[in-house]
């Protein structure tokens, strides 16, 4: 297998099998996640673990997105609380982004099936999954990564396309050079 393969097999998965997320599987997710790089390593992320039917339930209920039946979600949240987060909390979407992503492919690695859906900037959402999760005044959702075993399968894939890519400045297209 070529080493990126797990890259290019990440792919957003909407159906799932009723098979419970194990404890040790969800703590790799997070390992994989806290392993991002963040705006001079403040670690604004904070993730909360949803297990509980009704709070799934009431997740779908207010996001247009995340309507599947997933065995459990993880909402990426910033807490934006305290004098360090002044210059860094303008980078949590990014810092949060990053941890997302490494969650993404941690599962696609470990055999699950996740769908990143999103809630910020859409200030309606933020306050509906606030609401949910009780999160307390300061700390905000990114997102909400709906995961499971998958009940479907999606060929690997790669959206590369040079016509996107310049070189040294806009507009100079990208060359690439075959040896």
């Amino acid at each position: 297998m070529n080493s990126l393969d797990f890259i290019f097999q990440r792919r957003s998965i909407r159906k799932f099998t009723d098979d419970a997320v194990e404890d040790e599987v969800l703590e790799q997710l997070l390992r994989a996640a806290m392993a991002a790089p963040s705006a001079m390593n403040t670690k604004p992320w904070r993730f909360i673990v949803v297990r509980e039917p009704d709070r799934l339930e009431r997740l779908r209920g207010v996001m247009p997105f995340a309507k599947m039946k997933a065995a459990a979600a993880i909402s990426v949240c910033a807490d934006l609380r305290g004098p360090r987060n002044l210059v860094t909390g303008k980078f949590w979407q990014q810092d949060c982004s990053a941890a997302t992503q490494n969650l993404l492919l941690a599962a696609t690695a470990l055999g699950l099936g996740a769908v990143w859906c999103g809630v910020a900037p859409m200030a309606s959402l933020q306050k509906a999954v606030s609401g949910i999760l009780e999160l307390p005044a300061g700390v905000v959702p990114l997102n909400l990564v709906m995961l499971g075993y998958p009940a479907e399968e999606k060929p690997a894939r790669t959206q590369y396309d040079p016509e996107l890519v310049y070189l040294d400045s806009y507009g100079t297209p990208w060359k690439r050079e075959i040896s």
